[in-house]
């Protein structure tokens, strides 16, 4: 039977980890983009071959999103939002990090616990690349080779045609509740 242990972080242990991102954007910067994302696949390596908590392999799947995001050409993740990621990532190439991972049972909780704050505060960029890759699943699936290299763009012309859609119906469905039998509209 599990045992569920829940833990807050206080806002100095908040700190405690923004000033450890901040040592280990200084300790990396330095390091190029593929460095940086062969240290974060290595982690991902070490912690499927461990006999890591769950708490901390659900957390793999954010790690290798944020990996995905970086590399995904078709996303082409704007440079401001790519450096962000790649600040990020730079937290797995860092081999002093808050607990050694050699320790059993304990040794990536710090990554674990860094992965979440990281996916949190970079959450709506997350959220935006899954909707991009649902879009382009659907889309090759549809048009299979028809769809061609599908991009950031093709998915943003897409979301705003269902946008304005969206709009349409509610203004459709919005003068008819108002103007009831009457069929009275402005336009």
């Amino acid at each position: 039977m599990g045992m569920k242990i829940t833990f807050e972080l206080s806002d100095a242990d908040l700190q405690h980890f923004h000033e450890t991102m901040e040592r280990v954007r200084d300790a990396t910067q330095n390091l190029d983009e593929t460095t940086i994302i062969k240290h974060a696949r290595e982690l991902l390596y070490k912690i499927r071959n461990s006999a890591a908590a769950e708490f901390i392999r659900v957390r793999l799947n954010r790690l290798e999103t944020l990996i995905a995001m970086v590399e995904d050409v078709g996303w082409g993740l704007e440079e401001d939002d790519r450096q962000r990621v790649l600040q990020a990532l730079s937290y797995f190439a860092e081999a002093e990090d808050l607990i050694p991972d050699e320790i059993p049972g304990l040794g990536f909780l710090d990554d674990a616990i860094m992965i979440e704050l990281v996916t949190r505060e970079l959450e709506h960029e997350i959220i935006a690349y899954r909707d991009f890759l649902v879009y382009r699943a659907s889309e090759q699936s549809r048009l299979g080779s028809d769809a061609g290299d599908l991009n950031r763009q093709d998915w943003l012309i897409e979301r705003r045609k269902q946008l304005h859609s969206r709009m349409r119906r509610r203004r459709r469905r919005g003068r008819a509740e108002s103007t009831g039998s009457s069929g009275f509209s402005l336009f």
